[in-house]
């Protein structure tokens, strides 16, 4: 049991929760694990794109191990602490783009962690809740922040005030989840997507991540005068020439990230 990370093309890298006996629930010692994969996804520079999935066809993950958890000692200076093991769904930013492949139950930290993903492929069997008012407490690590910010207002406080589950036709109609396919495509089309990112310019996709996640707390000037300085500073590097060169020259592009 484990968290297990491999570049399996170059510029992907596959993150995978590998805990099947649990649902793929994570304890202490999964999240650590966790965030040590998220760190690498953001440090690496052969890392153009990331994968995140589960082990098996039961769960992509069950959120955390409650029983884990309980009783469990944290010291109140833990409180403050608030970089560490941080995870993609706590505040860690990482700018290259991430991509879920639901494999089964997307519940509670599964589903604050696949709102922090930016392409999601899922299959028919896959079912998302964010249950915690079940359990006495709230989804946190941005349940209650993404949920309503991703989904129609009715329909997010349906799913934080009930708790109750959507199943994949409804996470597809909601535009939760990209596209449910069939299992022994989920994979496929994951990666599909992981290879036409990684073909493009990754300075460029990164810039256009920050952007398009930083702009509502820019507003529509803030964010236009953003796009300007942005533009500006990757008009200066090597993947732009390389770009327009390729253009003209009318073959595939060659980016280094440089």
């Amino acid at each position: 049991m484990s968290i297990d990370f491999s570049m399996i093309e170059e510029g992907i890298a596959l993150i995978t929760i590998n805990r099947p006996d649990k649902r793929n629930a994570m304890d202490a010692e999964h999240y650590h694990g966790l965030s040590q994969a998220w760190q690498r996804v953001r440090d690496d520079s052969a890392v153009r794109v990331a994968i995140i999935t589960g082990v098996g066809d039961k769960a992509f993950s069950a959120g955390a191990d409650l029983k884990s958890w309980i009783g469990r000692k944290v010291e109140l200076e833990e409180f403050w602490q608030t970089q560490k093991d941080q995870l993609l769904n706590r505040g860690l930013e990482i700018w290259k783009p991430v991509i879920a492949a639901v494999n089964g139950y997307c519940l509670a930290g599964g589903m604050t962690l696949l709102l922090a993903t930016d392409i999601r492929i899922a299959v028919p069997h896959a079912t998302f809740s964010v249950a915690e008012v079940k359990r006495g407490i709230i989804a946190g690590n941005g349940g209650t922040q993404r949920t309503m910010a991703q989904l129609p207002h009715a329909i997010a406080m349906e799913m934080l005030l009930t708790g109750d589950s959507m199943d994949a036709a409804a996470a597809e109609r909601w535009g939760l989840v990209n596209r449910v396919v069939a299992p022994d495509a989920l994979m496929e089309t994951a990666l599909g997507y992981a290879r036409r990112i990684a073909q493009n310019a990754p300075l460029a996709v990164q810039a256009a991540k920050e952007l398009a996640i930083r702009g509502p707390e820019l507003g529509l000037a803030g964010g236009l005068r953003m796009e300007q300085m942005v533009n500006k500073i990757l008009m200066g590097s090597a993947d732009s020439r390389e770009g327009a060169l390729a253009f003209s020259e009318k073959r595939p592009a060659r980016f280094t990230g440089a």
